[in-house]
């Protein structure tokens, strides 16, 4: 018998919005996830590991990926190039494994063009104005910066609606029950055919 296809699961968030940190709670609980560690040309931030958080290229060599359809999804987020492995979805899904995705609403877009039945889920905080704190409690970025997120965040935020699912991070625990219930319960859906 062959092994069913496996299925996205994208989360998006503004920056500061919390999908990393849900996203890494949920893969404590659903080891059998698959899980996507993207490229990208920034710099690593303090704590950050190569292959762990990110897989750290130079520009040229993203780029090349580019010419050479590296990659699955691809954008400019804040400067800088992002992108995921196509070889990496393409086996992981033939598999039969579902693979979980950290990824912006551009690089949603994309993944959404090749792979429709996806399920999509945004993480939204509960107020600009929370956004903001956290984004400047986090001391990873200047005042410019910071108000450049934010800019980008209303324009992610208007876009929320490309998505099946929205999850508001007001407080952790809650955040990460609800994110594991809906992934556990359209995964339990998937298994007994839709």
């Amino acid at each position: 018998m062959a092994t069913a296809p496996g299925r996205l699961i994208i989360v998006s968030a503004p920056s500061g919005g919390g999908k990393t940190t849900l996203c890494r709670a949920l893969r404590r609980r659903m080891p059998d996830l698959g899980y996507s560690v993207s490229f990208t040309t920034r710099s690593p931030r303090p704590g950050e590991q190569d292959g762990v958080d990110y897989h750290f290229i130079d520009r040229d060599t993203f780029e090349k990926g580019i010419a050479g359809e590296r990659w699955a999804e691809w954008a400019v987020v804040h400067g800088n190039l992002y992108g995921t492995s196509a070889d990496y979805l393409r086996q992981a899904l033939a598999g039969g494994q579902d693979v979980l995705l950290d990824i912006d609403v551009q690089g949603a877009r994309q993944l959404l063009d090749r792979f429709p039945d996806s399920l999509t889920i945004f993480i939204e905080p509960p107020s600009m104005e929370v956004l903001a704190r956290r984004l400047a409690a986090r001391g990873t970025d200047d005042p410019e910066t910071v108000a450049r997120r934010l800019r980008d965040a209303e324009q992610e935020m208007a876009q929320r609606g490309l998505y099946q699912h929205r999850i508001v991070n007001d407080r952790l625990e809650d955040a990460v029950e609800a994110l594991a219930a809906l992934v556990a319960k359209e995964r339990a859906k998937e298994r007994q055919g839709g």
